[in-house]
């Protein structure tokens, strides 16, 4: 099982956009309100967390990209 890391891997931009020139990839990212950095290089990087809820439709905002924070109930445990 491959590991994923925290940000999307080439290929899976590639996918996302259908372009695989970086400046190809800014312009699709950018004409479709989609946040990115660039890194030294002008390529885009696009965190993991933020392409899932893009992708589902859910506009990615400070509280919903984190983890639902919870606590251990145990008082319904006899």
């Amino acid at each position: 099982m491959e590991i994923q890391t925290e940000t999307l891997a080439e290929e899976e931009l590639v996918a996302i956009t259908g372009y695989q020139y970086p400046s190809r990839q800014v312009g699709w990212l950018s004409n479709n309100g989609w946040e990115y950095t660039l890194t030294g290089a002008r390529r885009p990087v696009v965190g993991r967390v933020y392409a899932r809820l893009k992708l589902a439709g859910v506009k990615p905002s400070a509280t919903n990209a984190v983890a639902e924070a919870w606590t251990l109930d145990l008082s319904r445990v006899s």
